[in-house]
């Protein structure tokens, strides 16, 4: 088992992983920018070491400084999180060419599942149900017009190095492909410096489910059932379930084999989460893979009673899964607190904390790494808090989110609370009936005058 671990992230994950390297007997190592001097994950690690200015390219993302600081603490393993370099291929190779330890997907691993086109092909050749469309990167706009008539429209065009949203259009008829295909490439070529597209049949009314799954090094892989994930905004989460209000006994099954199917295919080692679109009679293709811990993982722990983080580690020292497949046996929702405006189209509010009081009682859980008193940088992703209550029930889940959200109070920044509860009152996600197009309607009540 390793000795000391290096946590290559910030915020609410780095001090998630602090906690579960304690309760395991692992010392563990911080890092940190100068905006994050405060943070909590710093005051809790074992050691922090501060690895550059503010800006995530001169710190989070800077690779000599974190091996650097791996190496003069002596850690040797590394966990990256998620986000950052959770998914750099580089980064995961120079960990292993400096005998640490990188907790997370291969080299290989990541290049095959990170590049959307080359995961597809792979996963078509596993048998894993896909989307129609592209078997690869467009070659050209004549090539996108042929593959889009045979798919059929609507057609959705997408970046192969794609993420956030960014480089994807729906097309619904033939005359608007050309300017969709030229405007995707443009603003990939601007967002990832790579200008490769790809086309798949536009899926109609579709659910975001992923399942979570485990691998080791022996080729075995297991599934802890599925996560809904269907509430987004821009193609950003926003709440996530588990189980799905959607799922049946037997789509659950189908899904978990071919999520199994899929990481056994391709021997993968560690957590991940193997993505699905849903269709409204269904059917189920294959999105993409994370080759890492996802921000919602939480729900997982909570239905099945399992700690991923520790799973992630034993994976990493070579011990084996147990190849048994989880079933839901609670219900458990994940509200992602940002330090945004939601009456203002979610602009980003960093600031000072004035006031903080966390909500509590039975089934309630916080991951947070704020605190009244701190000050939330403007540099980073937003998310401030991860709120997760687990019940019995859907309808019980929800009544104790709508509890919890009341109590929660942040003062001194704006944040996507008040969204959150009156989402928790909408008849469509009460009923359980969202797509992922659910947010495109969305009208919020504005608040009261005080």
């Amino acid at each position: 088992m390793f000795k000391k671990i290096l946590i290559a992230n910030r915020g609410e994950i780095a001090l998630r992983i602090i906690r579960t390297c304690k309760e395991m007997g692992i010392k563990t190592v911080a890092v940190y920018s100068k905006a994050d001097e405060e943070s909590l994950h710093v005051r809790f690690a074992d050691e922090a070491v501060c690895i550059g200015p503010a800006p995530s390219s001169d710190s989070y993302l800077k690779i000599s400084n974190i091996i650097a600081a791996a190496e003069i603490t002596n850690a040797d393993a590394i966990h990256p999180g998620y986000g950052f370099l959770s998914e750099n291929a580089r980064f995961s190779k120079i960990c292993d060419e400096h005998n640490v330890k990188f907790i997370g997907a291969s080299p290989d691993m990541i290049e095959r599942m990170g590049d959307k086109a080359t995961a597809k092909a792979t996963m078509k050749a596993a048998g894993v149900p896909c989307i129609p469309g592209s078997d690869g990167i467009l070659e050209d706009f004549e090539e996108c017009e042929k593959v889009a008539k045979e798919a059929g429209y609507p057609v959705m065009l997408k970046a192969t190095a794609g993420g956030g949203g960014k480089g994807m259009r729906a097309v619904w008829k033939k005359e608007d492909l050309k300017k969709a295909w030229d405007s995707a490439r443009q603003e990939a070529k601007s967002a990832f410096g790579n200008d490769g597209m790809y086309l798949e049949k536009l899926i109609e009314e579709p659910r975001h489910i992923e399942i979570q799954i485990v691998g080791d090094s022996t080729g075995k892989a297991c599934h802890l059932s599925e996560r809904d994930c269907s509430i987004q905004r821009r193609h950003q989460k926003l709440t996530e379930e588990t189980p799905s209000p959607f799922m049946t006994k037997k789509l659950r099954e189908d899904m978990g084999k071919a999520a199994v199917k899929a990481a056994e295919y391709i021997k993968y080692e560690g957590a991940g989460t193997v993505e699905f679109l849903v269709d409204k009679h269904r059917n189920f293709y294959f999105m993409e893979m994370n080759t890492r811990i996802q921000v919602e993982h939480p729900i997982t722990e909570q239905v099945i009673d399992f700690d991923l983080i520790r799973e992630q580690i034993l994976v990493a020292a070579g011990v084996p899964i147990s190849g048994k497949n989880y079933l839901p046996k609670l219900h458990s929702i994940e509200c992602r607190i940002n330090a945004e405006d939601p009456y203002n189209g979610f602009r980003p509010s960093p600031g000072k904390i004035t006031t903080l009081h966390a909500p509590g009682g039975h089934g309630v859980r916080l991951d947070t790494h704020v605190y009244a008193g701190y000050t939330i940088p403007p540099n980073y992703d937003s998310m401030i808090a991860k709120l997760i209550t687990t019940a019995q029930t859907r309808e019980e889940a929800i009544s104790k989110m709508k509890r919890a959200l009341d109590e929660f109070v942040i003062e001194g920044i704006k944040t996507t609370i008040p969204f959150h509860r009156q989402l928790m009152d909408h008849p469509d996600y009460v009923a359980g009936k969202y797509t992922t197009a659910f947010m495109n309607d969305w009208q919020m009540e504005e608040p009261e005058e005080e």
